[in-house]
């Protein structure tokens, strides 16, 4: 995109798992003595000084010595229930007491063995055997974690490199382990049609069914069992994670909730994604908001939801409706597309720096020209865009209840080259694939209708309404927009076939230390809509809008 920044993306990383080599463990009682093997045991020797001088503090690169040494020292003290030993071989003891006191106290997990796998670099994987046990109720447990040990700044100290991620990977710092009686009933999800919702059967919805049981477990009529859980903490609240249960000792009776989504949409969608790398993508009925179909290609987490992106040039469907409503554009009236545009004291320039001389606002629009959107900066209100997309898309206020945790978009107030660049979907503009799926269903429907999971009869809950539409002409003009360019534009090759009755528009988001951009799409035909985004992959045309392309013509 033509911007002279990049918007940072935010990601949790966590340890690879690395399989090779194998620790001995000796043990008695469900405890033993822990050795690696080709990493040696001893600590290494540091430099020697004299009373006279400052010790040096070692810098560079851990030897394959240290890091075997370190992680020895803290899976050793930890298989030992030595809590305050393990705990000091890391660099956050505090927290790392508190997270390892809980495994015992609050998880309730003993006889713990760890088996150390192969080095790679400053990471050592390695295996959990243990058992969690529960008044007269005991389950064997089982998993895979791993460590990277790094080097202490104050004094060159290798330690393990302190996350909850190395207690079990599905912790993020400040959850936290429980085995006890479940806070919500277990839940049997059901398709549209009956059938039962697995995540064994459709991969991408093992968080969805984690929030559906959360938010229904305690109202669908099931009766707790015990189990072994993650508790979120307060930054997982944030981001409105849900609990997730990783070991049943003993079931509850789970109670049912049906939900809107197609079983055959939502295997096509799974398939979609999973040729993928990074790719997200939800499907819905424009004229009612119904959910059929969401997919990501990474399970651990619902980008497709609760995802917080930049969304590009999908974004200036709801600037051009803004444009056409103040008398900025008009589709079929000459509109300026010069290769660069300075506002704000940022210069912003067109893809491949291309220009449109004499062309319309329609033309623009499907090419997709940054500077056709920035020239109208001036013109607007630092708030005017904020409050198009609150009023008339109903976004950026953080009121969708769809029957799970969602993000609901974000569009804030911005001024100078940051307002310029929000025109665009850059700035500290922030969506995901539902949210621009519900902005072409906007469009596609003329009146905004809150996507739901869960129809809200099940609980009584109110869903969003925006507090107006657009007129005849701005949505009649909006059309015409998508629909050339879904026709001749950027989209056309994607949605070749799939009219004549559809729209279209495409996106790229750039992002720092990205090679690619994040490609974006958003579209409707007929009564559905759908929007997907594959990060680090290219243009929007050429990877999304394959994606939602197929959906579209799946559903007929």
């Amino acid at each position: 995109m033509g911007k002279r920044r990049r918007v940072a993306e935010r990601r949790n990383k966590r340890p690879a798992m690395v399989a090779g080599m194998i620790a001995v463990v000796v043990g008695g009682a469900g405890l033993g003595a822990y050795a690696l093997y080709g990493g040696g045991a001893a600590a290494e020797d540091g430099p020697t000084t004299t009373a006279a001088k400052k010790p040096q503090v070692k810098t560079g690169p851990l030897s394959a010595k240290e890091v075997t040494t370190a992680a020895q020292t803290f899976l050793t003290a930890w298989q030992q229930g030595k809590v305050a030993q393990a705990a000091a071989a890391t660099d956050d003891p505090t927290a790392a007491t508190a997270l390892l006191t809980g495994y015992t106290k609050d998880a309730h997990v003993t006889g713990v063995t760890l088996t150390a796998g192969a080095r790679s670099g400053d990471e050592i994987p390695f295996s959990v055997k243990g058992t969690v046990s529960y008044k007269k109720t005991a389950k064997p447990l089982a998993y895979s974690s791993a460590l990277t040990v790094v080097r202490r700044t104050s004094d060159g100290e290798p330690l393990v490199d302190w996350h909850a991620s190395v207690v079990h990977p599905d912790l993020a710092d400040g959850d936290t382990l429980v085995t006890g009686e479940a806070g919500d009933p277990p839940v049997t999800a059901l398709d549209r049609d009956g059938g039962e919702l697995t995540a064994a059967k459709y991969p991408s919805l093992g968080t969805v069914l984690d929030g559906l049981r959360e938010k229904y477990g305690k109202k669908a009529g099931g009766t707790a069992g015990v189990e072994l859980r993650v508790v979120r903490g307060k930054a997982s609240k944030a981001k409105k994670a849900s609990d997730k249960t990783l070991l049943e000792l003993s079931e509850g009776t789970p109670g049912t909730i049906e939900t809107t989504l197609s079983p055959t949409l939502q295997a096509a969608a799974e398939k979609q994604v999973a040729s993928r790398s990074r790719a997200s993508v939800v499907l819905m009925r424009a004229s009612t908001g119904e959910i059929l179909a969401v997919a990501n290609s990474n399970p651990n987490f619902n980008t497709a939801f609760q995802g917080s992106l930049a969304p590009g040039s999908t974004m200036k469907v709801i600037t051009a409706s803004l444009l056409i409503e103040k008398g900025l554009a008009s589709a079929d009236e000459a509109h300026p597309c010069p290769k660069y545009f300075t506002y704000g004291g940022w210069k912003f320039q067109n893809d491949d720096e291309f220009s449109i001389d004499g062309g319309t606002f329609k033309a623009s629009f499907a090419r997709s020209c940054n500077t056709a959107f920035i020239s109208q900066a001036g013109e607007l209100d630092d708030d005017s865009l904020t409050k198009q997309a609150q009023q008339v898309f109903g976004l950026s206020m953080n009121n969708w209840a769809i029957g799970v945790p969602t993000f609901d978009g974000s569009v804030p107030v911005q001024s100078k080259a940051q307002k310029a660049a929000s025109l665009i979907g850059q700035g500290g503009v922030r969506m995901n694939p539902l949210n621009m799926a519900s902005v072409s269903a906007t469009v596609r429907s003329g009146t905004f209708h809150q996507p739901y999971l869960v129809a809200p009869s099940v609980d009584d809950r109110t869903l969003a309404t925006a507090s107006r539409t657009m007129s005849s002409s701005t949505l009649s003009q909006l059309r015409e927009l998508m629909n050339y360019t879904a026709a001749y534009g950027t989209a056309a090759e994607a949605m070749s076939g799939l009219g004549p009755d559809y729209g279209a528009k495409t996106g790229s988001a750039e992002v720092d230390n990205q090679e690619k951009p994040n490609g974006w799409f958003t579209a409707y035909r007929g009564d559905l809509a759908a929007a997907g985004v594959v990060q680090a992959g290219g243009h929007g045309g050429d990877t999304a809008g394959p994606i939602v392309a197929a959906l579209l013509k799946a559903g007929g």
